[in-house]
C-alpha cells in the first residue's frame, strides 16, 4: 500500500468541521493515507508518524505566510521552534486517511502560531473522527551568505477582533516563559541520563542488579544520521522528523517498562533550541520520569553533533 499526500488551500472565513470558532485567515488541509509501515504490530499508527504529518502541514502554512510579502528576496522557511501540548484523542489506523487542518493563530514580530486538527477518515464508510489537536510555533529563517541564519519579521495577521488578538498574545507570552524555563531545566537533567552501555554496566557493578521496573533498565537511546530525505531544500532537518524519532525512543522506553503494546496519549511540550543540518548525527535519550496505574511519563532529550567539524549543537 503506497502512502499518498495532497494539500488543499481554503479561503478566508472557512469553518473547519466543528473546530472551536471560525477561521479568520486562510488555512490548508494536508491528506495522507496511512500505510502498514506507519503503524505498530497492533495496527495503531505510530504517534511519531502522526506528529510528522501534522508538522508538515504546519511547515507549509508557516512558510507560505512568512513569504507573503517577499518580493524577489531570499526565501524564508518556517522553522519549528516549539510544540505546545498535543492531545491524542483517538487512535489512527492503517487504511484511514489522515486529514490535517491547519490555520494561523497569532503572529508576533519573529514567530507565528499554527493550530492543527487531525481528522481520521474511513474511506469505506465516509465517517470522520477528530484524533489529534496541536499548537506549534514557527520562526522564519533565511539562509544568508556563508550559511548565516537571518530571522526576518513575520507579516501581520488580520484578526477577527481585538479579543482574538489579545488571546493570541497571551498564548505567545506563556510559551515564551515556558521555553525559558525549559532551558534551565535541561542544564539540570543531563547528568541523570546513563545511556551508553559502558556507563550502565559500571553502574550495575557498583549498585548490584537493576530491576526491570527501574528507570535505568527502561531508559533508551537512539542514534540517527541525518539524510537528505530528512531535510527541506535549505539543508535543515524538518521538525516532524525529529519528533518522529523522539516518539520512537519514548515508545521503546514505555514498552520496556510495561512489556506490552503502548500508544502515545499526549505531549506536554517540545522545544527546539538549535537547528540540525544535513550530515549531522542526532543522539536521542529517553527515560521514564513518572508512572501511574494507567500511564507513564517519558522525557526525551535530543543532541546533535557535526562530526566533520566536531561541533556539538
Amino acid at each position: 500500500m503506497a502512502a499518498t499526500m495532497a494539500t488543499k488551500s481554503f479561503t478566508t472565513g472557512v469553518d473547519l468541521k466543528g473546530e472551536e470558532g471560525s477561521i479568520s485567515r486562510g488555512s490548508i488541509e494536508v491528506c495522507r493515507l496511512m500505510a502498514p509501515d506507519d503503524a505498530n504490530i497492533a495496527g495503531n499508527v505510530h504517534g511519531g508518524t502522526t506528529l510528522k504529518v501534522i508538522e508538515e502541514a504546519g511547515l507549509i502554512l508557516a512558510t507560505r505566510h512568512c513569504n507573503k510579502n517577499n518580493a524577489g528576496n531570499r526565501p524564508a522557511y518556517g522553522t519549528l521552534a516549539r510544540v505546545e501540548r498535543t492531545d491524542f484523542l483517538q487512535p489512527l489506523y492503517i487504511g484511514e486517511v489522515a486529514e490535517v487542518h491547519v490555520h494561523l493563530g497569532y503572529a508576533s514580530k519573529h514567530s507565528v502560531e499554527v493550530m492543527a486538527f487531525l481528522w481520521a477518515e474511513n474511506l469505506t464508510t465516509g465517517s470522520r473522527r477528530l484524533t489529534n489537536r496541536a499548537s506549534m510555533w514557527y520562526v522564519p529563517v533565511i539562509t544568508g551568505s556563508g550559511g548565516k541564519r537571518i530571522i526576518p519579521e513575520v507579516p501581520a495577521i488580520e484578526y477577527a477582533g481585538q479579543e482574538e488578538e489579545e488571546r493570541g498574545k497571551e498564548r505567545y507570552l506563556k510559551q515564551k516563559r515556558a521555553r525559558q524555563d525549559k532551558e534551565e531545566h535541561l542544564k539540570k537533567i543531563q547528568p541523570l541520563f546513563v545511556t551508553d552501555k559502558a556507563s550502565l554496566m559500571e553502574y550495575r557493578t557498583s549498585t548490584g542488579a537493576v530491576s526491570h521496573c527501574s528507570v535505568l533498565n527502561s531508559q533508551s537511546s537512539l542514534i540517527h544520521s541525518v539524510q537528505p530525505s530528512d531535510c527541506i531544500d535549505n539543508g535543515y532537518v524538518l521538525g516532524g522528523v525529529t519528533m518522529k524519532l523522539m516518539d520512537e525512543v519514548a515508545g521503546i522506553v514505555a514498552f520496556r517498562h510495561c512489556r506490552t503494546n503502548v500508544v502515545t496519549a499526549s505531549i506536554d511540550a517540545i522545544d527546539f533550541h538549535a537547528p540540525v543540518k544535513l550530515g549531522h548525527v542526532i543522539h536521542l535519550a529517553g527515560r521514564a520520569t513518572f508512572t501511574s496505574s494507567r500511564s507513564m511519563e517519558i522525557e526525551v532529550v535530543v543532541d546533535s553533533k557535526d562530526y566533520v567539524s566536531g561541533i556539538a549543537v
